[in-house]
């Protein structure tokens, strides 16, 4: 193998924390001890011997099978591939920091929550928050996002693209040395749009026009076959996120040779996350035990069909397996989300909580509300965790769990994930699962 570097994958110096960073779709990889060398000597001409060769004029003692065991490990992360790109430094803005190993890697930028589509399941809130921040607010937001430590930003919404400044932000977040993700619809997609954004993730509801229309509420399915078509156009790697639920979930197999047919790299697989108009829904979406279990088996299938040219991501139902999510990879620990009107979040669904207002970045700076605002500090860590979470070995595994589902479920947000078949709240989130009648979708709408 002659390893360079994946489409879609940067290798960036990051200032704040003094260290290089892989960047790439959905991820990142803070790099240490010699990988940072390994990986600048992958310019996909070199060979295993020729890297160990140079690594040897700075490093002793490097041995050909520990840099064969990282080489082999990013490849089987798909980070490199044989014959790619070589892999230059791209350094980012920003000074070093007094902690670190503090600060928060990505950014959800909600521009907007409006959207063309009105898909029953959407996890943005069903009451419309207030106006949106405009460009120039944007702009200071990832700049000081940058200067936080912030190295990926993934630019959603609603529909992101039905702001016209997004070639903007996305070009001055590029500038800044951020990676930047764009989560779409692909309804109103552009080649312009798609100007300085390293990696789309295309929603699709379904494998078929009728059925994804239906979901959708609007014929949107051929446009979305468009936008894909320029995304590859543009030589941008693509994922395909499909949310599952009662009315797509037994078509895991049909959506995935789908996914292969549209050129995506990626493909993930998600049941729904029950928030905001997701939660309204909740009774018409909810599928069976039984075809959660068919879901699965579907899922290890494409797997081994088609594991060779798309990476597969399959995110089980936590209201059925009886383990909770590592909601955002622990609590204002790795993320955070800034919604259209400014208001900042740990995670997408945490303004619903109880207590004070959420912070906002019209009346603080990014910084302020990371390091010090109540609702940033108020689940930090395992010391706010309740028993059985406190005593559990897999407390920095799943981080206590979501805080949002516990408060939908149990009216208490430090109350123990009901997901998790431990807490003493399991079975009525387990009666939720029990289908028996499913009511009409309520479809998402904005006025």
């Amino acid at each position: 193998m002659r390893p360079g570097l994946a489409r879609g994958v940067r290798l960036v110096h990051d200032p704040v924390r003094g260290v290089d960073a892989l960047l790439y779709p959905e991820g990142s990889l803070l790099l240490d001890g010699p990988a940072p060398d390994v990986l600048r000597a992958c310019d996909g001409r070199r060979d295993t011997i020729d890297i160990l060769t140079i690594l040897s004029e700075t490093y002793e003692g490097v041995s050909a099978d520990d840099v064969a065991d990282l080489l082999g490990d990013l490849a089987g992360r798909r980070l490199l591939v044989d014959g790619g790109r070589p892999a230059r430094v791209v350094r980012a803005a920003g000074s070093p920091a007094d902690d670190p190993d503090r600060r928060p890697i990505g950014m959800v930028a909600e521009l907007t929550y409006r959207c063309p589509l009105r898909c029953g399941y959407c996890s943005n809130p069903v009451q419309a928050s207030g106006e949106e921040l405009d460009t120039a607010a944007w702009i200071g937001v990832l700049e000081q996002a940058r200067a936080l430590g912030v190295l990926q930003v993934h630019f959603s919404g609603g529909e992101p693209a039905l702001r016209p400044d997004l070639p903007e932000l996305a070009g001055r977040a590029r500038a800044l040395g951020m990676y930047t993700n764009l989560v779409t619809s692909g309804v109103g997609l552009s080649a312009s749009r798609l100007a300085d954004i390293d990696h789309v993730q295309l929603s699709v509801q379904d494998a078929s026009a009728v059925s994804a229309d239906a979901i959708a509420g609007l014929r949107a399915h051929d446009r979305k076959i468009a936008a894909a078509a320029l995304v590859r156009a543009a030589g941008l790697p693509l994922t395909v996120n499909v949310v599952l639920h009662a009315a797509n979930v037994e078509r895991v197999a049909e959506i995935a040779a789908f996914a292969v047919g549209l050129g995506a790299e990626r493909l993930e697989l998600a049941h729904t996350q029950f928030y905001g108009w997701g939660l309204l829904n909740r009774a018409a979406l909810m599928p069976t035990v039984e075809q959660v279990g068919r879901a699965d088996r579907a899922a290890q299938a494409v797997r081994k069909q088609f594991g060779s040219v798309l990476e597969i991501v399959y995110v089980q139902p936590d209201y059925h397996t009886g383990r909770p999510k590592p909601c955002m990879n622990g609590w204002a620990s790795r993320q955070f989300a800034v919604a259209p009107d400014g208001v900042v979040l740990p995670c997408l669904a945490a303004r619903q909580l109880p207590g004070p207002a959420a912070p906002s970045v019209r009346e603080q700076g990014l910084a302020d509300i990371w390091s010090r605002s109540e609702l940033f500090e108020r689940f930090r860590g395992t010391a706010w965790m309740p028993s059985p979470c406190r005593s559990c070995e897999l407390r920095e595994v799943d981080f206590g769990g979501c805080r949002c589902q516990a408060f939908q479920v149990t009216g208490d947000a430090a109350a123990t994930d009901p997901a998790c078949a431990l807490s003493p709240d399991h079975d009525r989130l387990v009666a939720a699962t029990a289908v028996t009648t499913r009511p009409a979708m309520i479809p998402r709408r904005y006025r």
